[in-house]
């Protein structure tokens, strides 16, 4: 019987692309600290991008990024119990924006005039 090589394999071990990925970081107080997103159901997913022109056209320019291949991006992630790897995703949300905390049920109630 002949070995399978990995591109005959109808199912290789690695899902996605091998090589590195281009992954978000931001400042953190010992270096870089990958930046987690979450999946549109809300499930906390790492992400990381195959070039740096698909992370800049989903994030934006101006993200610091570094290059990990994505078995090593699990590995950082997987004591956090995220177990999602998203490549290249097309969209992405801006950050909710802050909601004031709402006023309390006496304050809201509408007043009444008085006739004369």
């Amino acid at each position: 019987m002949t070995e399978l090589r990995h591109g005959d394999d109808p199912e290789p071990p690695e899902p996605f692309p091998a090589g590195s990925l281009y992954v978000p970081v931001r400042p953190g107080p010992s270096g870089c600290a990958v930046r987690l997103f979450r999946t549109p159901l809300g499930e906390r997913t790492a992400v990381g991008f195959t070039s740096v022109r698909r992370l800049t056209v989903t994030l934006g320019s101006g993200h610091a990024y570094i290059r990990l291949a994505g078995a090593e991006l699990r590995t950082l992630t997987a004591p956090l119990g995220i177990t999602v790897l998203t490549v290249d995703p097309q969209f992405t949300a801006p950050a909710s924006a802050t909601v004031p905390p709402a006023a309390p049920a006496a304050a809201r109630a509408p007043r009444t005039a008085r006739i004369a």
